[in-house]
C-alpha cells in the first residue's frame, strides 16, 4: 500500500535512512514496500537486500520531479522497468532531453500521477494516486469517472513530527532560503508517514476498485536482481576462447622480452597465472587494462601500475606493471586466486596532465552507454551542517563562522543556536550531494543504465548514482584510473633535459636508476625533496634512520611509513633490527628464511600469506583468505573462527609446539589489518628512484619541473629554494624571458608568469604567445601596444620586476605606465600604422631601499627572490649552531635561528596513557640546510607557533639512528625589518611579515605505540 517512500537519498528532502525505512515496514507488519526516491536509484540495491533479509517483497521505482514539481511516480514491473527509468533520467541529466510531463514511454513500469497532473489520456499501465485526505474530492464527476484507474497513494517522507520539521529545514537548505520564507509548495504535507495498514485500507472501503488496483500493481511488480553474476564487460574480443588465446600470445611475447634467458621460474609462473585467470573468466579484464596501456604508450604517456596487480607476472609481461614479481618474491595469490570471486583490481597512475586523455579514450573505445565513474555520496560534514542551518535561521556571517569553526563551548548559547544544535545532530550521516569517485571507472557488458541513472557532475564525466561498495555488491568492479603530479614532474624533466641540453633519457628503463651509487647516496642522506613519495619530513627522517641505500630497503621504507604499519609498532621494530642486526634472534627458522629481508618482521600483506603457507602449511590461496578475513573485508566471525581452527590444525600436523603457533597467529592477527601491499610499495619505490635519478644528475631541470607540476608535499617556495641550492640563479618573472611556466636557460631559472597570483590567466598566456609571434618587447610602450592590459595589471608586472630589461627604476616605469594608460581606460590594444615613440621625460633619480624589491616579491609571489628571507631580519644573529654540525651535539642544548617550512600535528600518549598533541617542525637555517624539531605539549603551551616566519629556537639535540631532531624547550618568532615601502605607516609596514606562509598538516590517527608496548619477541622461541 506504501508505493511512494522517500529516504534521505532524496537529497535535502527525505529524512529516513534505507535501514530505518525497512525497519519501519517490519514494525508496521508490512509484506510489501516500495522505494521511490526523487530522481535517483541510489538506495534501491541496499533496499532490495534488506527487504529480502526481512521477508518483505521489495518494489523499486523513482519519484520523477522537474524543478521540484512532481510529474509522476514510476514503479518497475521488472528489472527492465528500472532500466527504462534510468534511461529517462540519464537523457535528462546528460543530454538535456526534457522529461515528458505525462505519458512517458515506459513499457515495463507502472506510472502513477497525482491529482494535480492527470493526463488527458491514461495509458493501460498508468494510474492516478489518491490520498486518503483527497477521497472527498471523488464526488466530482471528472474524478468519479476515473476511479477505475486510481490507486492508494500514501507517501512516506519522515517518521515523526520532529522529522517533519527537519524535512522543512532541508527544503530551506535546498532552496537556499530562510526557514520563514518557505511556501507550502516547497515542502510535503504533514501526513507523509507510515500509518497502520488496516486503518489505511478502512479509509478506502467504499472504493474497492482502488484497493484492487493497488493490489494488482503490488502483485505484478517484481525486482529479482542477481547479485552474483559479474556485470563487467565480459570479453575484449568476441569470445572467452579468443580472449584467452590473445592473452596467452601477449603474455609469452612479453615473457620473451622481459626474460630473454627463458627463466624457468618465470615460464612456470606464466603458465600457472594464465590457468587461474582463464578459470576465473578474467581474461577480458586483463586485456582491457592492456588495451588502455597500449593507448597510453602510443601517446607517449608515462604510467605506474601499482597495487596488488603488480604481484602478477602477466601484468609485468603485458607492461601493465614495471615490477618483476620474481625479483621481490611477490605472491600472485595476493592478487588473484581461485577463492576470489570478484575481479582483480588494477590501480594505474598517470600524470595529472594526461589522465583526462586516458578517460576520453576509455569512454570513446568502450562507449558512453557502457562506461561511467563510480559515484560517492557526500555527507553533510560538521562545518557544513552548522553553516547551512545557520543560514536557514538567518544568522549573520560572523556568527556563521563562529558556529562552523569553533567548538560548542565558544558558541553564543541563545535560543536559535539551541534549535540549530537539535537539527545538526539529526542531520549526522545525511547525504548532501552526489559526487564523482576520484578514480573508479566502471565498464559494463550491458548498458550501464540497466543498473543506474547517470548524472553529470562538474568534471564532465558521467557518474552512476551509487558508490563503489554498491557497485561491487551488484557485480560491477572498477578500474582505478588515477593521477598524480610525480609522473608529470618526471616526464617534464626528461623533456626539459632533452630540450635544453640535447640529452635523451629513457627514464622508463629502470635499470639506469635503481643501482646508481649517486642516487643511493642521496637516498641515505634524505636528500629527496621533490622526489615522489620520499620527500616528506617523516619519510626523509626514516631514510636517514635506515641509512637506506638500496631498492629493497626503500621498498620496505615505503611500506612501514604507512600509518597502519607504524601503528602496529612494526616500523619502530624494523628500524631497531635494521640498525642492530646482531641484537635479535629469529624466533623460528621459517621467519628467517621467508622474512629475512625484513628481519623476521611482517612488513607486507604478502608476508601474512608466506607465514601461513610456510609455517602453517595452509595454501597460499587460503593464506590470502585468512589475511582478508583478519582485515575485516567481508568475512563473518564464524568464517574467521573456521580459518583459525584450520590454521592450528595444520600447524599441529606439522609438529609445531602449541605455544609457538599461538605466538605466530598472534603476530598475524595483530598485523593483518595494518599491513600494506608489497607490490604497491615496490611500484612507488620504482617511481621514487626515477625521480631521484633526475634530481641526482639534472637537479636544476628536475626542480623546475617539480615547480611546474605544482610541487608535492611543500609549497613552491621550497622547490625554488632547492633549485637555488642545486646551483641555479633564480630570477623574477620577465616579459621577455619568462613563459607561462617556470623555465631554465643553462643555470638561470626564470619564474613563470603562473606564479603571479593576481595576474589574469589570459594575460599570463598572452604575454609569451605574443612575444613568440612578433619578437621581444622593446620597451614598456611596445609592450602596452601589443598586449591588452589594464593599469592595475601593468603595475603588478612592474612591481615584480618584469620590465627590468628596460634598465629603468620601478617609479619611472610606473609614471610611464600612467602616461600610456589612464586608470579608467578601457583595455584595448593600441593599433598604429606608424610607430610613434613616446617622448622621453627626465625624471629625478630616487634612492630606493634595496629591500623594497624583496617585499614586493613576498607580496606578489609569496616569497623573496632578490634576497634571502634571513636578509630581512632585524637581528644580525644567525644562531650558534648550523645544521651541518647537529650530529656533534647529541644530548646537548643548542640555539638556532631558522625559517619555518612546515609543521605536522601528531597525536601522542602522555605519561598517564592519555591522548595528547604535539608537532614536528621542518626548518631551514641561514645556510639553506633542512632540519627537524619536536614540540611536545608542555613546550607548545608556553611557546606556540605563531604562523610562518623565522624563529629563534632553543632545544636539545636527540640523534635517533643517524637522524638528529631538536626537541624544543623555548622558541620566539623574530621580527623582520619594517617594510621600507610604508615607512610612514607603522601598521602597514608589518603586514608582509604577518603574511609569511607555512604548511600545516593535521593527523587524526591514533597515537603510535610506545616502545614497551611493542610485544615482538627478539629471542628464539622453542
Amino acid at each position: 500500500m506504501f508505493l511512494n517512500c522517500h529516504t534521505y537519498h532524496s537529497l535535502r528532502y527525505g529524512t529516513i535512512s534505507v535501514e530505518d525505512l525497512v525497519e519501519l515496514a517490519v514494525e508496521y507488519q508490512l509484506k510489501v514496500l516500495a522505494i521511490t526516491d526523487i530522481n535517483t536509484v541510489t538506495g534501491i540495491y541496499q533496499f532490495y537486500k534488506l527487504c529480502q533479509d526481512r521477508g518483505i517483497k521489495p518494489i523499486v521505482g523513482v519519484d520523477i520531479r522537474v524543478e521540484n514539481e512532481q510529474h509522476y511516480i514510476c514503479l518497475a514491473k521488472n528489472p527492465k522497468g528500472i532500466a527504462e527509468v534510468n534511461r529517462l533520467l540519464t537523457d535528462y541529466n546528460c543530454e538535456g532531453i526534457d522529461i515528458p510531463k505525462t505519458n512517458p514511454q515506459l513499457e515495463n513500469c507502472f506510472v502513477i500521477y497525482s491529482l494535480e497532473n492527470i493526463p488527458e489520456v491514461l495509458l493501460e499501465h498508468e494510474f492516478i494516486g489518491i490520498r486518503q485526505d483527497e477521497l472527498n474530492l471523488l464526488v466530482k464527476p471528472e474524478l468519479k469517472s476515473l476511479i477505475h484507474k486510481m490507486v492508494i497513494h500514501n507517501p512516506v517522507t519522515f517518521k515523526t513530527d520532529e522529522e517533519y520539521e527537519l524535512h522543512k529545514v532541508l527544503r530551506a537548505i535546498d532552496g537556499n532560503i530562510l526557514f520563514t520564507k518557505l511556501a507550502e509548495t516547497d515542502y510535503c504535507k504533514n501526513n507523509e508517514s507510515f500509518i497502520d495498514k488496516k486503518k489505511l485500507l478502512n479509509q478506502f472501503t467504499n472504493y474497492p476498485e482502488i484497493i484492487e488496483n493497488t493490489k494488482f500493481i503490488v502483485d505484478v511488480c517484481s525486482f529479482d536482481f542477481d547479485f552474483k553474476t559479474p556485470k563487467n564487460k565480459k570479453h575484449f574480443t568476441e569470445s572467452k576462447e579468443s580472449d584467452f588465446e590473445l592473452l596467452s600470445k601477449l603474455a609469452y611475447e612479453g615473457l620473451a622480452r622481459k626474460y630473454p634467458d627463458r627463466n624457468r621460474q618465470a615460464v612456470e609462473r606464466v603458465k600457472k597465472e594464465l590457468t587461474v585467470i582463464d578459470q576465473l573468466n578474467f581474461c577480458g579484464y586483463f586485456l582491457i587494462t592492456w588495451d588502455i596501456i597500449q593507448y597510453s604508450n602510443r601517446m607517449g604517456f608515462m604510467h605506474v601500475g601499482r597495487g596488488s596487480g603488480a604481484n602478477s607476472i602477466i601484468a609485468y609481461c603485458l607492461g601493465i606493471s614495471d615490477i618483476c614479481p620474481l625479483e621481490l618474491d611477490l605472491y600472485f595469490e595476493r592478487f588473484l586466486n581461485l577463492n576470489r570471486k570478484t575481479p582483480p583490481d588494477f590501480d594505474i597512475d598517470w600524470s595529472w596532465k594526461n589522465r583526462d586523455a586516458i578517460l576520453e579514450y576509455i569512454f570513446g573505445k568502450y562507449g558512453k552507454d557502457h562506461v561511467a565513474f563510480c559515484g560517492t555520496n557526500v555527507e553533510f560534514k560538521r562545518k557544513s551542517r552548522f553553516r547551512e542551518l545557520g543560514k536557514v535561521f538567518g544568522l549573520p556571517k560572523d556568527e556563521l563562522d563562529q558556529l562552523s569553526k569553533k567548538p560548542k563551548e565558544q558558541h553564543d548559547q541563545n535560543a536559535v543556536v539551541q534549535e540549530i544544535y537539535k537539527y545538526e545532530q539529526m542531520m549526522i550521516g545525511f547525504p548532501n550531494q552526489r559526487s564523482m569517485h576520484s578514480c573508479g571507472i566502471l565498464i559494463s557488458e550491458e548498458p550501464i543504465t540497466n543498473y543506474s541513472a547517470l548524472e553529470f557532475p562538474p568534471k564532465e564525466f558521467p557518474i552512476v548514482q551509487f558508490d563503489m561498495h554498491t557497485a561491487e555488491e551488484i557485480g560491477l568492479e572498477k578500474f582505478d584510473i588515477l593521477s598524480q603530479r610525480g609522473l608529470g614532474t618526471i616526464k617534464d624533466a626528461v623533456n626539459l633535459i632533452e630540450e635544453k641540453r640535447g640529452i635523451p633519457i629513457d627514464i622508463e628503463d629502470t635499470t639506469i636508476s635503481k643501482n646508481e651509487a649517486k642516487c643511493n647516496e642521496l637516498l641515505s642522506r634524505g636528500k629527496t625533496i621533490g622526489c615522489f613519495y620520499i620527500e616528506s619530513p617523516a619519510m626523509r627522517g626514516l631514510l636517514r634512520r635506515l641509512k637506506c641505500d638500496n631498492y629493497k630497503v626503500l621498498v620496505a621504507a615505503s611500506s612501514i611509513i604507512r600509518p597502519g604499519v607504524a601503528q602496529s609498532g612494526m616500523m619502530r621494530e624494523y628500524i631497531f633490527r635494521h640498525n642492530h642486526p646482531g641484537q635479535f634472534e629469529y624466533f623460528h627458522e621459517v621467519f628467517e628464511k621467508e622474512l629475512g629481508e625484513t628481519y623476521g618482521i611482517m612488513v607486507y600483506q604478502e608476508d601474512v600469506i608466506k607465514i601461513a603457507l610456510h609455517y602453517g602449511g595452509v595454501s597460499a590461496e587460503n593464506g590470502d583468505v585468512l589475511r582478508r578475513a583478519m582485515s575485516g573485508k567481508g568475512r563473518s566471525l564464524s568464517a574467521l573462527q573456521k580459518l583459525k581452527d584450520d590454521f592450528f590444525e595444520s600447524c599441529k600436523k606439522k609438529g609445531h609446539p602449541e605455544q609457538l603457533s599461538q605466538e605466530v597467529y598472534r603476530q598475524i592477527e595483530s598485523f593483518a589489518g595494518y599491513s600494506f601491499c608489497k607490490a604497491h610499495s615496490a611500484s612507488y619505490a620504482m617511481e621514487s628512484y626515477q625521480s631521484l635519478y633526475l634530481k641526482a644528475y639534472y637537479p636544476v631541470e628536475f626542480m623546475v619541473s617539480a615547480i611546474n607540476n605544482g610541487g608535492g608535499f611543500y609549497r613552491t617556495e621550497v622547490y625554488v629554494h632547492e633549485a637555488r641550492m642545486a646551483g641555479a640563479s633564480i630570477h623574477n618573472p620577465c616579459v621577455n624571458l619568462s613563459e607561462f611556466q617556470t623555465t631554465v636557460y643553462e643555470t638561470h631559472v626564470y619564474l613563470g608568469l603562473m606564479h603571479i597570483e593576481k595576474l589574469e590567466a589570459t594575460v599570463k598566456l598572452l604575454i609569451p604567445k605574443e612575444r613568440k609571434e612578433n619578437g621581444d618587447y622593446k620597451s614598456l610602450e611596445d609592450f602596452v601596444k601589443r598586449v591588452n592590459i589594464g593599469i592595475e595589471t601593468l603595475q603588478i608586472l612592474i612591481f615584480v620586476g618584469a620590465f627590468r630589461f628596460t634598465g629603468k627604476q620601478k617609479h619611472e616605469l610606473l609614471i610611464e605606465a600612467r602616461f600610456l594608460l589612464s586608470k579608467n581606460q578601457y583595455k584595448t590594444k593600441i593599433i598604429s600604422l606608424f610607430e610613434e615613440s613616446q617622448k622621453d621625460y627626465q625624471l629625478p633619480i630616487i634612492e630606493r631601499n634595496p629591500f623594497e624589491d624583496a617585499f614586493d616579491e613576498i607580496e606578489i609571489l609569496g616569497f623573496p627572490v632578490s634576497y634571502s628571507i634571513f636578509d630581512l631580519l632585524k637581528t644580525k644573529h644567525r644562531g650558534d649552531v648550523m645544521v651541518n654540525d647537529l650530529l656533534k651535539y647529541h644530548k646537548k642544548q643548542v640555539r638556532m635561528l631558522a625559517y619555518l617550512i612546515s609543521r605536522k600535528h601528531v597525536p601522542i600518549k602522555n605519561k598517564y596513557g592519555n591522548r595528547d598533541d604535539m608537532y614536528f617542525g621542518t626548518w631551514i637555517d641561514a645556510e639553506g640546510q633542512y632540519f627537524d624539531t619536536a614540540h611536545f605539549p608542555d613546550s607548545l603551551k608556553k611557546f606556540p607557533f605563531k604562523e610562518g616566519g623565522i624563529y629563534l629556537l632553543l632545544g636539545t639535540v636527540e640523534v635517533d639512528y643517524h637522524f638528529p631532531t631538536v626537541t624544543i624547550t623555548r622558541m620566539s618568532k623574530m621580527p623582520l625589518i619594517a617594510d621600507p615601502r610604508y615607512s610612514m605607516d607603522e601598521e602597514k609596514s608589518k603586514e608582509i611579515e604577518q603574511s609569511l606562509r607555512e604548511d600545516v598538516s593535521k593527523t587524526s590517527r591514533e597515537p603510535y605505540p610506545l616502545e614497551y608496548e611493542i610485544v615482538l619477541p627478539r629471542k628464539k622461541l622453542i
